[in-house]
């Protein structure tokens, strides 16, 4: 997972024609630390269908702002510079819940293709 510190990089990356999807974290977030263990092979399932950034909250004050990112983690799927739909709560998010937000990512995608 790409690790992204600056607006520029994120509006280049989420411009493109993938699908893009921006978890905002934090390091001392536990929750976020709760999704570390199984991110990489959740990445690898949708390996080919999206691309996933990281990026820290506290580093990107400002486009936290912006994309009103209140919760974290946050989940924010992209496609062309457009939001395509968010996962953000204040619960924990398990693995499951986390999938079924990167299918629905990927289906609205594919339906604006």
């Amino acid at each position: 997972m790409q690790k992204i510190a600056s607006e520029q990089v994120f509006q280049e990356l989420i411009n493109r024609s993938e699908l893009t999807v921006a978890i905002f974290k934090t390091t001392w977030c536990k929750d976020c630390h709760y999704i570390e263990p199984f991110m990489p092979a959740v990445e690898e399932a949708y390996q080919g269908k999206i691309t996933f950034i990281e990026l820290d909250r506290d580093e990107v004050p400002e486009l936290c702002e912006q994309l009103n990112i209140l919760g974290i983690p946050s989940f924010i799927a992209f496609r062309k510079g457009q939001e395509v739909v968010r996962f953000v709560s204040k619960l924990r998010k398990t693995r499951e819940e986390i999938e079924q937000f990167l299918d629905r990512a990927v289906e609205v995608s594919n339906a604006m293709a």
